[in-house]
């Protein structure tokens, strides 16, 4: 085997593990969701909002373009989650804050996502090993 060939293969199967891990955390951010009564798109929003923030830097975390985190946004808004303020330094803005029921809800969705989780296995330290390593990789492209 060539050495360009074992590199496309070692690649390959990099991409496949980095995929099933993408699909697993999926599940089971899917699953905590279900068992909170809310969906997986929701249960995301809310773990990413970590504090006052904007739709676009909401978007920006959750990977998504704004108009789709609007419409999350919007049935958090009607489950009484977050609230949309207007934003202190940016009138044209507004912010997006969790009510106390939604940092509750975050707060027990935050403790469902780290029982059984897919990187549960890794040490801190092995976490925080995989988390340089994804961005390192994600910057090479």
């Amino acid at each position: 085997m060539t050495d360009p060939e074992a590199k496309s293969i070692a690649e390959r199967q990099l991409c496949g593990l980095v995929s099933t891990m993408a699909h697993q955390i999926a599940e089971h951010v899917r699953d905590r969701a279900t068992a909170l009564g809310i969906t997986a798109a929701q249960a995301t929003a809310l773990r990413e909002l970590t504090g006052p923030m904007t739709m676009r830097e909401l978007a920006d975390r959750m990977n998504c373009e704004p108009s789709n985190a609007t419409f999350i946004v919007d049935k958090l808004e009607n489950q009484a989650l977050i609230e949309r303020r207007p934003h202190p330094t940016d009138r044209r803005a507004r912010q997006l804050v969790l009510t106390p029921e939604g940092a509750a809800m975050r707060e027990r969705l935050l403790g469902l996502l780290a029982v059984d989780s897919p990187v549960a296995g890794l040490t801190q330290d092995e976490q925080g090993t995989l988390q340089r390593l994804l961005q390192q990789a994600m910057t090479h492209n």
